[in-house]
């Protein structure tokens, strides 16, 4: 009887078969790279934890008298790398602090920490080589440049598939809420598995489409094509609070070898320090004489940021442009980026993601075995195609909007479709997937 009224409600939801294939094939494709973005985005939502600990040894120094002027910290930190100039001077948040100063040499910039007092140079990292710029680059490109984030963005594109056709699996038809909501844990063998496959996805599902979506303005491809089409609605080039290069000071390069004095950081500084910019406050030198100087608040929960020019003659500050005078898809993607880093809200942020991060592992691997437990030997075991079941309208139109508003997601899903309708009619069908059908909606079928 189970079997009368699984096939029934088969013919009840038109297309289901389909969007069963799609789930197969995009979690086939996306799930190595959804275990590795849970990995190293686990590990970065803990950055500012991560880094206070590896700056322990610089943050507590002894002093015997006051700090020295803030421009010879910076020339002490620009003498410690032959050839450089000062990028970035990095307000300390304490007096016993190790000032760091970002300097750019011939082989890129270059993180000093410097005793305030002595000016003694305590250490020196090259920025890209810092712990969380490495994990930043092995979650958002693979440590593979332009190349890697494109297949990130292409690998987060699917997984929005992935888990949207996994929804229309499992919305319930019926029934109570086992296997829906909450996880029938005793009933064993691929019911076991089946449920905690469909009420993971349930309870992360949400989530996780706000992380993949709000990680996208970085993604090498969509970022530009965001900017593109601002600078196309705006009628002017647009600078953006992110860089889809995955850059993070956005510095300004001299525009001369000649480099500027740092006398004014002094009284820079002091004109800065009063105001209370939330942390890391970066104080920057002009690209060229006589423009003004530069401070921004580079804080993670970017809603905090604030960014000032200063005049470096005098110290008086000329213009200051806060986070809630930003156009509106600036602090859109401003607080997407935030909360997507578990910055915004402090440590229950982090949980919250980390949550996530956890439930997507479990997805992937809950997934993995039961694709696992009933394929069939030596066959890749994908749902059969029935042409006669029509493809349901309300995914087709989810498909294209995702193409449209994803370019890279659109190329890669026509080249989908075309191998589909090539390659589909003859490849081989699972002989039992009709009866394993409702093991995708996570009902229905005994153990």
């Amino acid at each position: 009887m189970n079997d009368v009224r699984d096939d029934a409600a088969i013919r009840r939801w038109p297309g289901h078969n389909a969007i069963w294939r799609w789930h197969f094939y995009a979690s086939l494709f996306c799930i190595p790279f959804v275990l590795w973005l849970a990995l190293t985005g686990s590990i970065y939502l803990f950055r500012p934890q991560i880094e206070a600990w590896i700056d322990q040894p610089y943050a507590h120094l002894t002093l015997t008298g006051a700090p020295a002027a803030a421009a010879d910290q910076a020339r002490a930190a620009v003498r410690a790398v032959p050839g450089s100039t000062l990028a970035a001077y990095q307000l300390p948040d304490t007096p016993d602090q190790a000032v760091q100063m970002l300097v750019r040499g011939p082989g890129g910039e270059i993180r000093v920490y410097v005793h305030p007092q002595t000016l003694a140079v305590l250490h020196t990292v090259d920025e890209q080589s810092r712990l969380m710029r490495m994990m930043f680059r092995l979650h958002g490109e693979l440590l593979a440049g332009p190349a890697g984030s494109y297949l990130v963005e292409l690998a987060a594109s699917w997984t929005i598939v992935m888990i949207l056709t996994g929804l229309a699996l499992w919305w319930p038809r019926g029934g109570g809420l086992a296997g829906v909501v909450y996880p029938r844990l005793r009933s064993g063998g691929r019911r076991f598995w089946r449920d905690i496959h469909g009420v993971t996805g349930f309870w992360v599902s949400v989530a996780a489409l706000f992380l993949l979506l709000s990680g996208l303005p970085w993604a090498q491809g969509w970022g530009g094509y965001l900017k593109l089409i601002r600078h196309v609605a705006e009628g002017a080039p647009v600078k953006q609070d992110w860089s889809s290069a995955h850059g993070e000071h956005h510095m300004a390069m001299p525009s001369s070898t000649t480099a500027p004095s740092l006398a004014p950081l002094d009284r820079i500084a002091a004109t800065v320090r009063p105001l209370g910019l939330a942390a890391p406050v970066l104080i920057a030198p002009p690209a060229r004489a006589g423009t003004p100087w530069t401070a921004k608040s580079d804080a993670a929960n970017r809603p905090l940021r604030t960014d000032l020019t200063i005049d470096g003659a005098s110290g008086r500050v000329l213009t200051r442009h806060d986070f809630a005078e930003r156009r509106l898809v600036d602090r859109l993607v401003g607080w997407g980026v935030a909360i997507h880093e578990g910055q915004a809200f402090g440590l229950a942020n982090q949980l919250l993601n980390l949550f996530t991060a956890i439930g997507l592992v479990l997805l992937s691997t809950s997934g993995a075995i039961l694709w696992w437990r009933r394929r069939p030997t030596g066959r890749l075991g994908a749902p059969p195609l029935r042409p006669a079941a029509p493809l349901v309208r309300g995914f087709a139109v989810v498909l294209v909007a995702l193409g449209l508003l994803l370019p890279l997601f659109g190329l890669s899903l026509a080249l989908v479709l075309i191998a589909d309708r090539l390659l589909g009619p003859h490849a081989p069908s699972h002989p039992v997937a009709r009866r394993a059908v409702p093991s995708a909606r996570g009902r229905g079928n005994k153990s």
